[in-house]
């Protein structure tokens, strides 16, 4: 498997990992910032990995949907027939739920329940409301680089509506001072 990420540095990095019966492990990491986009160094890259591990151990290639890869995919399954290459369905889905989150009601439903999120966990009287209100489960926090996390943290907002509008509307926060 390969993932490409940028770390905080702004280094664009992809990662090698094997995935077995016996779990996922980690293989290592390259920095690509000087070549992600070439299409030759991505093959060169898989290829190489593909050679470190082993062909006879590998059945099948999973990488994220980008134009290259998808190009790439194609030309290293040509030159090694009996691997099986598939999109990764996380990175699928998580553009899916980019799309959907661009819709303009959705947009605005999203970001109401980040900011209300950030609200809560910005103030630690309130959190402590929160997590009494709800027996300590906690909202899921917006993540930057993965819209699945949105989707989980509206997902959670609604599993908790009733013990958050319970706190919202208790004597207790219509006493406090957080309003």
């Amino acid at each position: 498997m390969s993932d490409g990420w940028t770390d905080r540095k702004n280094r664009t990095l992809t990662n090698f990992l094997v995935n077995s019966t016996v779990g996922t492990m980690f293989v290592k990491s390259i920095d690509v910032s000087s070549y992600t986009k070439t299409r030759i160094k991505i093959l060169e890259l898989l290829n190489n990995f593909v050679e470190e591990i082993g062909e006879q151990n590998i059945v099948q290639v999973v990488t994220d949907n980008e134009s290259n890869y998808v190009l790439v995919s194609k030309l290293l399954t040509a030159k090694r027939p009996h691997l099986f290459w598939t999109l990764c369905v996380a990175h699928c889905l998580d553009l899916m739920l980019e799309d959907i989150g661009k819709i303009s009601k959705v947009k605005t439903v999203i970001q109401k329940g980040i900011s209300l999120v950030g609200f809560i966990y910005n103030h630690i009287l309130t959190l402590n409301r929160m997590k009494k209100n709800t027996d300590n489960v906690e909202l899921v926090r917006h993540g930057v680089t993965r819209f699945a996390t949105t989707f989980l943290t509206l997902q959670r907002w609604h599993k908790q509506k009733t013990n958050l509008r319970k706190m919202f509307t208790s004597e207790e926060w219509l006493k406090s001072k957080a309003i």
